[in-house]
């Protein structure tokens, strides 16, 4: 429970690589994700290169940070699965999942956003060369954090409501 109140979106990175047993560490956590009908729609793209980085970030313009991380993770949604229309509610799931694992190794990332928007969906397959059955969902930008941020209180009494 530790991260789930610690965890803030962290953009700025040292250039320390990520090991890959950290890396792995972040993809089983994403995996663990409940998904609607277990169909597991996620497919995961796991980017060190950083042309590739820097290509990424021009895909949406809130992702300048992939150009400073020294790890990009792509969660992909399956289009053939057999909910399709909970997918990314799936694949948030597991992004969500993933960026509490990274917390919990001591590392930090941010969830960047790209779909539904069609265009940055498109960049993102054409970097990737992605397969037609797959459309990028999001970009997480990863690595140590080269900055330190408390976490907002974010509990609000008023948006709470009991049913009798």
């Amino acid at each position: 429970m530790d991260a789930i109140f610690h965890r803030t979106s962290i953009r700025k990175f040292t250039e320390q690589a990520v090991e890959d047993s950290k890396v792995k560490m972040l993809l089983r956590a994403a995996m663990a994700a409940p998904s609607a009908q277990n169909q597991q729609p996620w497919e995961m793209y796991v980017v060190k290169n950083r042309n590739t980085l820097n290509e990424l970030a021009e895909c949406s313009p809130y992702a300048g940070m992939l150009r400073r991380a020294p790890l990009g993770i792509v969660m992909c949604c399956r289009k053939d699965c057999r909910s399709p229309e909970y997918a990314q509610i799936d694949c948030s799931a597991a992004t969500e999942n993933l960026l509490l694992e990274a917390d919990t190794l001591g590392l930090g990332a941010v969830w960047i956003g790209i779909a539904p928007r069609e265009e940055r969906m498109a960049a993102a397959k054409k970097v990737l060369g992605l397969p037609e059955h797959l459309y990028a969902f999001c970009f997480i930008a990863c690595g140590y954090p080269a900055e330190q941020k408390k976490q907002q209180d974010r509990y609000d009494e008023t948006r709470i409501h009991y049913v009798p």
